[in-house]
């Protein structure tokens, strides 16, 4: 009876729940002690390492992939202008969609409406198409100047057609910026004699930035891998993207792999840069409202301590 109690001759007995518990915290104890920025480096280290030893062990052709990363390389800068033009077509739509959306007009609110559902509801690549096949048809039907208007080459269809596709989403977004804006703001305008478009350019407009730049940099950056799209319209060399060069030169030499990853990793680049920029903007333009709220809190503890 006495050996059951005692778990048995030599038996091991169970770690007892303090004993867990006082590990547990040790543990923890000695993980406050290391720096923040420290374990996240430790982690982005490990991921590099495993990161490269897959890279070794699936072979790749690196003797390859040094030769022809210029090429590659070359379609950074249309990939870049396709999306920044893109960007600024579809802030303008955006805009003028989302006062369309909230106005009283139903003129207004009728096209807005039918523009958003139409590019929200088709996929994109049906968008390009139609933009760089059907138009031209459409002008060669009307006849004169249209068919000449109406026949697009392939970067400006891939413009008009990602601009018209995000301005659709980005409706949303300004419309809900605009509606952030407090309705008192509105009223002491309209009360200073301010027109409405005097009103929406120096109150609503710039308040409501605020809340529209953080979710149109996660479009813009959607956009540049979105420009992708636009090589299966087919360029002149000139005018390649960095998909479209990717493409060529891994069809030539039987190097998909190698190709598609140099690819990946200027995309990744360059998101990467414009992450950074807009994490920038952000913080520049919440800086007026990050200093008020400190002083109200400061002022509060003044008020407490009195």
């Amino acid at each position: 009876m006495t050996e059951l109690e005692g778990g048995g001759a030599g038996g091991a007995s169970p770690p007892s729940p303090s004993s867990t518990i006082g590990r547990r915290e040790r543990l923890e104890l000695l993980s406050a002690r290391i720096p923040f920025r420290l374990k996240l480096a430790l982690v982005w280290a490990a991921i590099v390492a495993i990161f490269a030893t897959l890279f070794a062990a699936a072979g790749f052709d690196t003797q390859w992939m040094r030769e022809h990363v210029r090429f590659i390389a070359g379609g950074l800068t249309w990939t870049a202008i396709i999306a920044v033009a893109s960007i600024a077509l579809a802030c303008v739509l955006a805009l003028f969609g989302a006062l369309g959306r909230l106005s009283r007009n139903p003129i207004a609110i009728g096209v807005t409406s039918f523009y958003t559902s139409f590019f929200r509801g088709t996929p994109l690549i049906v968008q390009l198409f139609l933009i760089y096949l059907a138009l031209p048809q459409i002008g060669i039907g009307l006849g004169p100047p249209w068919n000449e208007w109406l026949t697009l080459d392939v970067f400006t269809a891939g413009i008009i057609a990602l601009g018209l596709n995000y301005g659709a989403y980005m409706t949303e977004i300004f419309r809900a910026g605009i509606q952030s804006v407090g309705h008192g703001q509105s009223e002491a305008a309209e009360a200073l004699g301010m027109t409405y478009a005097q009103k929406m350019r120096r109150v609503v407009l710039p308040q409501a930035v605020r809340v529209i730049i953080p979710p149109t940099g996660n479009e813009f950056i959607a956009m540049l891998k979105d420009t992708a799209l636009v090589s299966l319209l087919g360029a002149s060399v000139e005018q390649m993207e960095i998909f479209r060069r990717a493409q060529l030169a891994g069809r030539a030499d039987f190097r998909y792999l190698e190709a598609l990853l140099i690819a990946a990793l200027m995309y990744w680049a360059l998101t990467t840069i414009f992450q950074y920029f807009q994490l920038r903007l952000e913080r520049r333009l919440s800086k007026g409202y990050v200093r008020g709220t400190a002083g109200v809190a400061v002022a509060g503890e003044r008020g407490g301590s009195r």
